[in-house]
């Protein structure tokens, strides 16, 4: 990074090293002393530093610059204004509730659920959506989508129904190999208690009303709301007339869809196909 370099060309994570570099200067630290106070080597503080720590600085290191700077929570709040900066504004709202479902209905239409995806699906995915977007925000996007796994390390996960349409198993996201992976990865995600899925095979024909994907939040002492894509990014809706119209559908979309044991062999038939 460099140091002419205007505070509005940098990236997040640029600003947040030169930040750190700039109040250890400050207090007169060398990166090892950093290092050795916070529990990091000083090429790791190097890297924050230079904006090149992917996929960024951990919340330990953040926390440990406030205690060795004297800072409060300074670090540690911009490293978590970092992290809410992967995800879009209006995800949040949903991101909140579905920590705290006892349920989710996923309907994905074209590409697999983001929860489900894997590490270089998920990369050809923003990489396509973001051609333009630098790679260190990139890479932050991809990490902040994969945390979203640690909903099923919880004590009691929510239980996961997730209806994929055939197109998302046969629309080539990055290339052939990453297909592999990511069907193979499903393939794991269905052995879990926690994880029902269904294909919902070409031959069903039209899928009803709802082209879009959308996802279904049920809770054990609250109203279920919905969660669905539009032009200008996802919305919650909390209605119970629209939620009961897209619970009808996601019932009707299970009815046609492939039964569980169906749906793996075609996603493992598929998977063979990519590997060939």
């Amino acid at each position: 990074m460099d140091e002419t370099t205007p505070p509005e060309h940098l990236n997040p994570l640029q600003r947040f090293g030169r930040d750190v570099r700039q109040v250890r200067l400050a207090r007169k630290l060398t990166q090892k002393h950093l290092g050795r106070a916070t529990g990091y080597t000083n090429g790791y503080v190097s890297k924050v530093e230079s904006g090149t720590l992917l996929p960024r600085p951990s919340p330990k290191f953040a926390k440990g610059c406030d205690t060795v700077f004297g800072t409060g929570e300074l670090f540690a709040g911009l490293l978590r204004r970092i992290e809410e900066g992967d995800h879009p504004s209006w995800f949040f709202p949903y991101l909140n509730l579905e920590r705290k479902a006892s349920r989710i209905l996923d309907y994905s239409a074209s590409l697999v659920m983001g929860i489900l995806q894997t590490e270089a699906y998920a990369q050809a995915v923003f990489r396509a959506s973001h051609p333009r977007e630098d790679a260190a925000l990139i890479e932050g996007r991809v990490a902040a989508r994969l945390r979203r796994r640690e909903l099923f390390e919880l004590d009691d996960p929510p239980l996961l129904w997730v209806i994929l349409h055939e197109a998302c198993l046969r629309t080539v996201v990055g290339d052939a190999e990453i297909m592999a992976g990511q069907l193979g990865y499903l393939l794991t995600a269905a052995a879990s208690p926690h994880i029902d899925l269904q294909v919902l095979p070409f031959s069903a024909g039209a899928p009803g009303a709802h082209t879009r994907p959308f996802t279904l939040l049920t809770f054990e002492k609250s109203p279920t709301v919905l969660y669905a894509d539009g032009p200008q990014g996802g919305k919650v809706y909390d209605s119970s007339a629209t939620t009961a119209l897209h619970l009808d559908s996601y019932d009707r979309l299970r009815a046609h869809a492939l039964s569980p044991g169906e749906s793996l062999a075609l996603i493992k038939s598929l998977m063979k196909e990519y590997r060939s």
